[in-house]
């Protein structure tokens, strides 16, 4: 699931090794010393790249926990690039068509088969066996999103659950009570209707709607799907679901776009395009976002921000929990043991975990989200607590990876619900085309 709301393009520099961790060197190792002391002089030192997406929280965050591995290991470089979700998905598809992503990138679940299928991706089972890389300490079914045709791909980087970030100050004016699990969809439109008929005035003076529009995100129509018993996929090359779904889920989208209780089409479209919200703008009172973001939306107005979970069908969620994001290793990386030895840092050493925090969300190793646990506060205690409150609950086990095709059809389900906004097609006309699109995508 991306996460574009408050990223933004950042790429750092090499940094030189630290010159202090030189004195931590053996005495009586001397060969290790000259490698310790000499970037690159011995022909020992290892430079790795590692990639990701996430707000200035997450890369602040991950920056300290990298440079803490250095630290252990004075051979080695790290040199960080960060960027917002859009532009890290364009950028890691180009290099892995030009010969090679990063030595470490982290990713979304949807591209493991697309770089794994293309010969990107470099299989992790042998550093899993030989114990360079501990999952014992991981929910197995959260581990095997990142399986994939028989073979271990990725590892997730944190445990999450989707919801809907809201104007807590706008629904007490409403007064509209917190939503609950067991909300439903028309609950939602109910609370759109109601907030958009405030006709509240947004920062630039523009009435205030209800939500963003989420007929483009296929994320918000897989949760729609899962409340309603159905699936995105069923089967490597089978969709879940039939035309006359997704045309009702676009019908209900587009119809409250239509009232004037979502966003227009062309803030919609221009927050697709941008990776920034109606809902940072003050354009409305709800957006669908990650829990782990949650803690990175700002509000223009001052107003109080609160999340709350993805409406339901009868009491049944489709929401569940899935990885925030994996990581994996780059199929041409010239040092994959050290990469998989900075992959198990991240994932499993206690001080990582306690720099890292919930910047992903729930760390993936339970022992140490345990110990985070006991530390949060604030925003990130509320997430966290939304998250048990989830959990009492009752949702699903998150499916498998997304089969090969999935990317090129995520992105033709924005462009055939932009034509429903913009009047170009009806939902039953654009589902059409959407499925026929899908299943040739699934089946080639």
């Amino acid at each position: 699931m991306p996460e574009p709301r408050s990223g933004r393009r950042r790429f750092l520099r090499r940094r030189a090794v630290a010159t202090a961790v030189a004195a931590g060197c053996s005495t009586v190792l001397l060969a290790a010393l000259t490698s310790c002391g000499a970037s690159g002089a011995a022909g020992h030192h290892i430079t790795l790249t590692f990639t990701w997406w996430g707000n200035d929280d997450r890369q602040a965050r991950t920056e300290k926990a990298v440079r803490l591995f250095e630290k252990a290991h004075p051979d080695v470089t790290v040199q960080m690039s960060n960027a917002d979700f859009g532009s890290y998905k364009q950028r890691l598809a180009t290099q892995a068509a030009g010969g090679g992503i990063p030595d470490l990138a982290q990713l979304d679940y949807r591209q493991i088969s697309q770089f794994s299928t293309g010969g990107a991706l470099l299989p992790l089972d042998s550093y899993v066996q030989d114990g360079t890389l501990h999952t014992g300490e991981m929910d197995p079914s959260l581990v095997h999103t990142g399986h994939l045709a028989g073979k271990q791909y990725a590892l997730p980087m944190g445990r999450g659950i989707t919801g809907y970030v809201y104007d807590a100050t706008v629904f007490a004016q409403a007064g509209i009570p917190a939503p609950q699990p067991s909300w439903t969809w028309q609950d939602y439109a109910a609370v759109d209707a109601k907030i958009a008929a405030m006709k509240l005035k947004s920062p630039d003076g523009r009435t205030v709607a209800g939500s963003n529009d989420g007929g483009s995100n296929e994320d918000v129509f897989e949760d729609w799907l899962r409340s309603h018993g159905k699936q995105l996929y069923a089967g490597p090359t089978k969709l879940g679901y039939t035309e006359q779904d997704l045309a009702a889920f676009w019908s209900f989208c587009h119809r409250l776009q239509k009232s004037g209780a979502l966003v227009s089409a062309k803030d919609s479209a221009q927050a697709d395009a941008t990776g920034i919200s109606a809902f940072s703008r003050g354009l409305d009172a709800l957006d669908y976002s990650w829990d782990a973001t949650f803690t990175g939306f700002t509000s223009p107005t001052g107003h109080t921000m609160r999340y709350a979970p993805v409406p339901g069908v009868d009491g049944k969620a489709g929401a569940y929990f899935k990885p925030t994001m994996l990581i994996g290793i780059g199929a041409h990386s010239k040092h994959p043991q050290m990469a998989a030895e900075l992959m198990d840092f991240l994932l499993n050493d206690q001080q990582a975990g306690d720099i890292l925090g919930v910047t992903r969300s729930q760390p993936p190793n339970r022992a140490i989200a345990a110990e985070v646990d006991r530390k949060l506060s604030g925003p990130d205690l509320k997430v966290w607590q939304f998250d048990e409150q989830m959990q009492k609950y009752g949702v699903q086990p998150p499916p498998a990876a997304p089969p090969k095709g999935d990317v090129a059809i995520e992105s033709a389900f924005v462009r055939e619900y932009q034509r429903v906004e913009f009047g170009l097609a009806s939902p039953a006309k654009a589902a059409h085309e959407l499925v026929v699109q899908a299943k040739q995508e699934l089946e080639s």
